[in-house]
């Protein structure tokens, strides 16, 4: 019964797609590289946000070649701001790969592309089937979110029996030559129209007539899904500490959250002014007066950060630290947006502190 009442859904979805479909730089010239690149980046991340981004990306670094040969810093620093940076590591490591293994081109088919860091069965199916036109499925959350409305559904969707069984059931619905349309207009229907809980769409769905869910008038409450694991709370003091035009970062371990990446300094615990004067004489820094700059919060995953900070001048650029000029924390060095808070703290002290900003000031220059 949900073969038959699936294989309903493409010609109405097609026809919805033919005059709703959103024009996006990536579909609009949907070569290889840009799919891919794409997908990447909207992983996790809504396309408003991501087309600047993917713009600035295509210009930097147009090809596979240049992506494989590019500097890990340039390539971090093209993602500043998208955060999930294993992604476009990933992304560098697959590029590579492709260079190495298939003449510097993506392979066309779904075994080849899963052979490549970063690329899972979802990422396979879109690359596959909208650049290559391969017959086959792309099921994410907004599809998974389609097809359980669709079917009524109630088994949890973050399931991978539930996910491979969609994969399945749309795989032998995909209309011949035409498999990439499709699954873009299920994840655009998904995207536009069959939003989650009740802010769903229904009276503009073109498979209202066909939804279980909607006849049923139970949209809302689907998908279902297992509860989240709750976020570990993690309190952290960090420091916005200046030098004569130049600003204290340190390297992030090689494991763990935002692993190999640059951050302000900073330690887990809040700490008040006295015991901050102490920790940083522990790094060797002899700061001035401290400033508070306030708390911030930002939430990661499965770990949410409940920020405080201490800004300070300290006398000379310690070692153990690397010390950044506006210049670089501008075009060269990538700064995750976990600090986001405390960035235009940071530029308006570093142009304070530049040798000759006082008496600039004072000469009202």
């Amino acid at each position: 019964m949900d073969d038959a009442l699936l294989a309903q859904v493409p010609l109405p979805l097609l026809d919805w797609y033919a005059h709703n479909a959103r024009s996006l730089p990536w579909r609009d010239n949907p070569t290889p590289y840009r799919v891919w690149v794409s997908e990447i980046m909207l992983q996790q991340t809504r396309v408003e946000a991501v087309k600047p981004y993917f713009q600035r990306f295509m210009e930097a670094l147009p090809t596979i070649a240049e992506l494989a040969a590019a500097p890990e810093e340039q390539v971090l620093k093209l993602w500043e701001g998208l955060g999930y940076y294993s992604r476009a590591r990933n992304l560098q490591r697959a590029a590579q790969k492709a260079a190495a293994r298939f003449g510097g081109e993506l392979p066309g088919t779904v075994p080849e592309l899963l052979s490549l860091p970063g690329i899972g069965p979802y990422t396979a199916g879109a690359i596959a089937s909208i650049a290559f036109g391969a017959q086959a499925p792309a099921v994410d959350g907004n599809v998974l979110r389609v097809v359980s409305r669709l079917l009524c559904r109630e088994e949890d969707v973050l399931s991978p029996a539930v996910k491979k069984r969609t994969e399945r059931q749309l795989a032998a619905i995909l209309p011949p030559g035409r498999a990439g349309d499709f699954n873009q207009a299920m994840m655009e229907l998904g995207a536009l129209v069959c939003l989650p809980g009740a802010a769903a769409k229904c009276a503009q769905c073109p498979l209202a007539a066909l939804c279980e869910a909607h006849r049923l008038g139970v949209e809302a409450s689907l998908p279902v899904k297992s509860p989240k694991r709750p976020r570990k709370i993690e309190d952290r003091t960090v420091f916005v500490l200046t030098c004569q035009g130049q600003a204290a970062l340190r390297m992030r371990p090689a494991k763990g959250l935002l692993a190999g990446l640059w951050e302000l300094p900073g330690k887990e615990g809040f700490f008040n002014e006295a015991e901050a004067q102490v920790l940083l004489g522990s790094w060797g820094l002899r700061p001035g007066r401290l400033e508070p700059l306030g708390e911030a919060r930002h939430v990661f995953s499965h770990i949410e950060w409940h920020m405080t900070a201490w800004a300070a001048s300290v006398e000379g650029p310690a070692p153990g630290f690397f010390w950044a000029t506006e210049g670089q924390l501008r075009q060269e060095v990538a700064l995750p947006s976990a600090f986001k808070a405390y960035r235009e703290a940071l530029e308006a002290r570093l142009r304070a502190s530049m040798p000759g900003a006082s008496e600039a000031r004072q000469n009202g220059i």
